[in-house]
């Protein structure tokens, strides 16, 4: 027979799993392939990295060709005191999340034509590693009153995405279009505290826009997208339907350099469901807010393109609070003729 120190770091884990922490964050990044980031939605993670698009949401490479880009991301919050389910006294869970994913994305811009915009199509491969610690409390007055740290931190491949998108073009002006689809494909193991892959299919639907006032040197950017979420069958747990917005404001000072303020909107619209939602609808919210750079540089005769942005959480909700970073950096493959 369990002990009850056993019985209760099993109750631990699996609240841990289903609620708060196993699934935390997966996707892929680029203003052509959406992918989550960190508590509603199980494992507080969401198949939408948040802060991927910014500067130049809705742009696409101006020729046709094959691209490959590599974005990395970087979270830390944690949830501390944000949740507790009663028990016959109270169980209360404290997170504290450090997640790295790396992102190689291979980006095909076709030379089709359809409804005048530009047919495109990408996907990514996700590895990365979880670093998470959990603190359970278990109080009943004159009975018990005990605490349990949980820790777990692992390196392991995430759900592979794909993506296909259609881009339009003007002057000073670009809109886009994407799909994209979570592939439940990843390493995932069910109780335990880290996993990369979320183990659940997902789809979501992104429009953007860029704008750019050549006269001021400047460039808005903005993209609002719906991610629709399948059921997890090995913890029965359905998230609910997310809703993300982000925006940029980039000044370009030169032809090569440009700085400027990013930010995000994250609000989960429709409530977990499925016996594993033991915490009920759990609806989340976030926003985030901070500065970004952008440039390139030459190798040879190859185009390097690199960003670098950072935001820091507020006004959140039943989610990790903390700070993300992103670095991407993009080269050409092939284009026709080898032209830049």
């Amino acid at each position: 027979m369990k002990s009850f120190t056993d019985c209760l770091r099993s109750l631990v884990r699996e609240l841990a799993g289903v609620a708060g922490c196993a699934a935390l964050i997966t996707g892929m990044m680029l203003c052509v392939v959406p992918a989550g980031s960190a508590v509603a939605a199980e494992g507080g993670s969401s198949f939408y990295l948040l802060g991927q698009r910014g500067q130049g949401a809705a742009v696409l490479p101006p020729v046709e060709g094959v691209f490959f880009a590599v974005p990395n991301y970087y979270y830390s919050g944690d949830a501390s005191g944000s949740r507790s389910l009663p028990i016959g006294g109270a169980v209360s869970l404290g997170l504290d999340a450090d997640i790295f994913l790396t992102l190689p994305t291979v980006i095909w811009i076709t030379p089709a034509d359809l409804f005048g915009g530009d047919l495109g199509f990408s996907g990514t491969f996700v590895y990365g590693q979880a670093d998470l610690s959990a603190t359970a409390a278990l109080s009943i007055p004159e009975v018990i009153d005990t605490t349990i740290d949980l820790a777990d931190d692992r390196w392991a491949t995430g759900d592979p995405v794909v993506s296909a998108f259609l881009g339009w073009h003007g002057e000073n002006h670009h809109y886009l279009l994407t799909t994209s689809v979570n592939i439940p494909a990843g390493n995932y193991d069910v109780g335990r505290l880290s996993n990369v892959s979320l183990n659940r299919w997902a789809g979501d639907i992104t429009a953007a826009g860029t704008w750019l006032f050549p006269a001021n040197n400047i460039e808005l950017s903005g993209a609002t997208g719906i991610t629709f979420n399948g059921k997890n069958d090995d913890t029965k747990y359905e998230t609910g339907t997310e809703l993300h917005l982000e925006a940029a404001a980039f000044y370009q000072f030169t032809k090569t350099f440009s700085a400027g303020l990013n930010g995000y909107y994250y609000d989960q619209i429709s409530a977990d469901s499925g016996s594993g939602a033991t915490l009920g609808d759990f609806e989340g919210r976030v926003g985030g807010i901070g500065p970004g750079l952008s440039g390139s540089f030459m190798v040879g005769p190859a185009p390097v393109a690199w960003s670098l942005k950072y935001y820091h959480e507020f006004s959140v909700k039943n989610r990790l609070e903390g700070d993300a970073a992103w670095l991407t950096v993009s080269i050409p493959l092939w284009v026709p003729g080898g032209a830049p």
